[in-house]
């Protein structure tokens, strides 16, 4: 190998990393990202809405029922 291809060589992987660098720096993101650490905090459960017991989900039924209203069950045949 001569000494002007050795010197050709150089200069073209050195205008190859440039066209490189070039082209990361025009994309704006480098190659490997930074590694950052998330932070997450975490508050104190609310007593109310994890407990293992529950309100009823069924509606409250009134203390009285007017009789009057209530129709009797109807007879199996």
């Amino acid at each position: 190998m001569h000494l002007g291809e050795l010197i050709a060589n150089i200069l073209a992987a050195l205008l190859l990393m440039c066209v490189l660098a070039v082209a990361f720096f025009a994309a704006s993101q480098p190659l490997w990202p930074d590694r950052e650490a998330k932070m997450v905090i975490l508050i104190p459960p609310d007593v109310l809405t994890t407990a293992s017991i529950k309100a009823p989900t069924h509606p409250r039924l009134p203390d009285a029922v007017d009789t009057r209203l209530v129709k009797p069950r109807p007879e199996r045949d």
